[in-house]
């Protein structure tokens, strides 16, 4: 008996491996070269330094051109506690015309105070009138009086009359006056000749400031009677 023969296998038969996809190679992303940081060109500090000091110079070259050019005007100051007045290097004044209530009869007042509660301060314009009559060289200057407020710069100035620049808000009114810087050699004489005038009559204090053409205003002196003392 014979064995059962095998039968032959054939390539067909065979079962192939389907050849491998190849992964994709990993490559890493250049970059560009990185160059050294240029420098800040110098001119561009010089331009930064040169706009801060313009702004440094114009505020007292303004005030030297006001004090220069300006009109001089007496204002009345309101009274105040002598130790307030003159207190470590500087004194603090108060003045007539920022009473509130007394600049709300004057014309124009009802359209410089209708926003008088907001918050953030309004410009305005108060304009003084000049005293009638001589001064009397024993007594210190009068007062120039408050005639009309308004909310632009008057167009129409009497001869006799200026525009000061000012700032109301909802708590006070100032004009950029009320703080002075004596010079300590004084302070004490300013301080005694005071103390006297208010043992013997109401406080009597006066000061000269100088007025432009725009309202603007700088501080000249402080008249204790008839004695004037410069800041």
């Amino acid at each position: 008996m014979s064995n059962p023969s095998t039968p032959n296998s054939t390539p067909s038969d065979v079962q192939q491996t389907p050849p491998k996809t190849p992964l994709p190679a990993v490559t890493t992303p250049k970059t560009a070269p990185t160059s050294p940081r240029e420098p800040v060109p110098s001119w561009r500090f010089l331009i930064a330094m040169l706009f801060q000091s313009a702004l440094i110079v114009a505020v007292p070259f303004k005030s030297a051109v006001t004090y220069a050019n300006g009109q001089t005007v007496t204002l009345q100051t309101a009274p105040v506690d002598p130790y307030d007045l003159l207190r470590g290097y500087s004194q603090t004044l108060g003045f007539e015309i920022s009473d509130k209530e007394q600049l709300k009869q004057l014309p124009g007042a009802e359209a410089v105070f209708t926003s008088e509660n907001n918050e953030s301060p309004a410009q305005f314009y108060v304009t003084l009138a000049a005293p009638t009559g001589e001064r009397n060289p024993s007594n210190p200057p009068e007062a120039w009086e408050p005639v009309a407020v308004s909310l632009d710069y008057p167009e129409a100035l009497a001869a006799n009359q200026v525009a000061l620049q000012g700032e109301a808000s909802r708590w006070r009114i100032t004009y950029g006056l009320e703080t002075y810087y004596m010079p300590e050699s004084q302070r004490n004489d300013i301080n005694n000749k005071i103390s006297e005038v208010q043992r013997s009559e109401d406080q009597a204090f006066v000061v000269d400031v100088k007025v432009d053409g725009n309202g603007n205003s700088v501080p000249m002196s402080l008249w204790v009677r008839d004695q004037e003392f410069r800041f």
